[in-house]
């Protein structure tokens, strides 16, 4: 899949975590219903594989897919067979490295220049702000663009809504959002109530959707 022109389209990644994989499983679905094309199911959820596969299933096999928290070889090979066309990284490790060798593209966790810099050395397409709110929110990134003003980054770590609006104003390719958008519904909690948060996130990222150049 091509992992940029997706983020530079959709501008959203929503990131499902959830101690229940049939509700995690009917949070995807309900998010893709609602026109939320880039989900991402976290390994630290329960049974993620499962519900990587289940989703894959029901989603057929032209739509994007993610995992998170891949940390490991092992973690890569394991969600590629699941089913997932790309891997999302809370860090740089062989996470990154095994996924790229295994052709999916990754999104990696950076904090640093120093991370930002070996992540693009180790083939990362885009570049995982994490934790943005704690290193700085939106004036960060802003900073890190003066060196980096070309590369593709992703802030995620309590984005709300308005922070998501900001962190694109700021120049952001696109924003990962867990918890603001999914509240409960990973855990057994209302589709429905999710199904309202997706649209408001929707309605934040609008205004940024395809052809609109990242700043």
């Amino acid at each position: 899949m091509d992992l940029l022109t997706a983020l530079r389209t959709h501008r959203l990644v929503a990131v499902v975590r959830g101690a229940d994989p049939d509700a995690a499983h009917r949070a995807v679905m309900a998010l893709t219903e609602e026109g939320v094309a880039l989900v991402e199911v976290s390994l630290s959820g329960a049974g993620a594989l499962d519900v990587i596969a289940r989703t894959r299933a029901s989603l057929g096999p032209a739509a994007p897919l993610g995992a998170g928290t891949v940390l490991t070889a092992d973690d890569a090979r394991a969600v590629q067979a699941a089913g997932a066309d790309f891997v999302v990284t809370p860090a740089l490790g062989e996470g990154v490295t095994a996924a790229r060798e295994l052709g999916m593209p990754v999104l990696a966790g950076v904090i640093t220049p120093t991370d930002i810099v070996t992540a693009r050395g180790m083939g990362a397409e885009a570049l995982k702000i994490f934790p943005a709110e704690q290193a700085g929110g939106p004036g960060y990134l802003r900073a890190l663009r003066g060196p980096f003003p070309d590369l593709p980054f992703v802030p995620v770590g309590g984005v709300d809504a308005p922070a998501a609006r900001a962190y694109l104003a700021a120049g952001a390719t696109a924003v990962g959002v867990g918890s603001p958008l999914l509240g409960d519904a990973a855990d057994g909690g209302s589709v429905d109530a999710l199904r309202i948060r997706a649209r408001e996130f929707l309605r934040a990222v609008r205004d940024f959707g395809q052809g609109q150049e990242d700043r």
